[in-house]
């Protein structure tokens, strides 16, 4: 087996396409296809079906997946204990992380990463917390970004705390709470653009609402929305209010498309965890990464 075969084929398993495995590869649609299918015939087994556009393992190609992260992971190992320098940390890092952290927190990581190692490339995967808890627990990622403690099969580390808060169209009713905290009962029954089920700052909102006794379900919800900015747009434009992470609006500082204001009587604030595989072996890459994102906590 060649390492080009096998890491052709741990990322197909990864993404379900041979198309998006390319693209986390930098790599051809044609070469990642050559690999799997000499290495399958290397094996004389088949491990990958084509279900329309949808590339999944086989029974063998399941076996054969898991042997084959740790392999990949150990051999870089391997290669970077035999290494001088730690600049020769390089290769595809490949990062999962929920909504807030994606877009707000991960890219200035990324940056500063790559400065101290020019050889890395980042694929950043963003969806909800819930969906990265699934992506590494499937090793989809090695490192990842999220709003709340979930499995024990995860490993926790704390990098943030910021507060969730109240987000409005920028009009005369709202404007009246500028500089000031705003009660629930003032805006718990006005239309409210959502994040979706899996969205942390959601189920924090909806589980301190029903503690002072509203039921989550009964609010007027407009419209679902899994992007952060989109949800900005809709409140600027009068479609309703919502609940975001503060750090999401510190870069609309002195903007007044929309106002934002704290909630009376909650404590809305939000952890953002580094997330990684318990049972996973890291590559030098990612644990040179874990290491450099908690030296800057």
């Amino acid at each position: 087996m060649d390492f080009k075969q096998i890491e052709a084929f741990v990322n197909v398993v990864k993404y379900k396409s041979f198309s998006k495995a390319a693209d986390a590869s930098f790599l051809t649609q044609p070469t990642i296809s050559t690999h799997v299918a000499t290495l399958e015939k290397e094996l004389g087994t088949k491990l990958i079906d084509r279900r329309g556009k949808e590339a999944l393992p086989t029974r063998q190609g399941q076996i054969l997946y898991k042997y084959a992260i740790n392999l990949l992971n150990t051999r870089e190992k391997a290669v970077f204990a035999l290494e001088s320098h730690a600049n020769e940390i390089g290769g595809v890092l490949e990062l999962q992380a929920s909504s807030i952290p994606g877009e707000y927190i991960v890219p200035e990581l990324m940056a500063k990463f790559k400065e101290k190692y020019p050889l890395v490339k980042f694929y950043l995967e963003q969806s909800d917390s819930s969906k990265v808890e699934d992506n590494l627990l499937a090793q989809k990622g090695e490192i990842g970004f999220l709003g709340y403690l979930g499995t024990a099969n995860l490993h926790y580390e704390k990098i943030l705390t910021d507060p969730a808060v109240l987000i409005t169209p920028n009009n005369e009713k709202f404007r009246a709470f500028e500089g000031k905290e705003i009660p629930v009962e003032a805006f718990i029954n006005e239309p409210f653009v959502w994040r979706e089920h899996g969205s942390a700052t959601r189920k924090e909102f909806e589980t301190a609402i029903s503690e002072i006794g509203y039921d989550p379900k009964e609010l007027n919800v407009v419209a679902r929305v899994n992007g952060i900015e989109s949800i900005k747009q809709a409140v600027a434009n009068g479609l309703g209010v919502s609940v975001i992470s503060k750090i999401a609006i510190d870069c609309d500082a002195g903007s007044k498309r929309f106002l934002w204001v704290p909630i009376s009587g909650m404590k809305l604030n939000r952890e953002f965890y580094l997330v990684w595989n318990k049972n996973v072996t890291l590559s030098p890459t990612a644990e040179a990464f874990k290491n450099f994102v908690l030296s800057m906590i």
